[in-house]
């Protein structure tokens, strides 16, 4: 199943962080517990985390085709195509499927210096999901368009730099055999490692 996937994936990288003996890592989960989506939010700034990294699996619908690699996500509030959005739906939607509403939007805010805030940590998302990026494609196959956008509830940290990683696709056999392969989590940890290392040293993985 996808959340054991993403599950077991994001504790080896936790352990693969740790190790580097520079980083404290944070996890929204360690067990199989749902943790709404502004709550994921909330542990992170409660941490003062300088890194928020959202793991997940993507899966397309049957009759939808057929889809491989991983993706990069960051915030935007116009999707960066219909794909984007609608995983972006379908991540929302998490909360509505455990019974709980998704948060409220943040009510508009005036004030500039927050505003400045909040352009700051986007485009130390996009630094970071490029260097991302530029890590992983030595590591795993990237999707055709492996940089995306959209309104996902878990990355609207206005003061952390945010990004979703969708891993490959569970509906892709070559995918699922990866995400299932011990030396393919090798990689693709050592990957978002690399990454990490050229970001900052606080990061909180869900």
């Amino acid at each position: 199943m996808e959340k054991t996937l993403v599950l077991e994936f994001a504790l080896l990288l936790r352990d693969r962080i740790e190790k580097a003996g520079k980083y404290r890592v944070a996890m929204s989960r360690t067990d199989d517990t749902f943790v709404a989506l502004a709550d994921r939010v909330n542990m992170a700034r409660a941490q003062h985390a300088a890194l928020f990294i959202s793991i997940h699996a993507d899966a397309l619908a049957r009759g939808d085709g057929d889809a491989q690699g991983a993706t990069i996500y960051t915030l935007s509030e116009t999707a960066s195509d219909a794909t984007a959005a609608s995983v972006a739906e379908v991540e929302n939607r998490a909360d509505v499927i455990a019974g709980l509403d998704i948060a409220p939007e943040a009510t508009d805010v005036a004030d500039i210096l927050i505003d400045l805030a909040k352009r700051e940590t986007k485009t130390f998302s996009l630094q970071f999901a490029r260097t991302l990026v530029g890590e992983l494609k030595n590591a795993t196959r990237l999707h055709k368009e492996p940089m995306r956008s959209a309104s996902f509830v878990v990355l609207k940290a206005p003061d952390i730099p945010s990004v979703l990683v969708e891993l490959g696709y569970v509906t892709n056999k070559q995918d699922l055999k990866s995400m299932t392969s011990d030396a393919w989590r090798g990689k693709v940890t050592d990957a978002v490692m690399q990454a990490v290392t050229t970001f900052r040293p606080h990061v909180i993985v869900n």
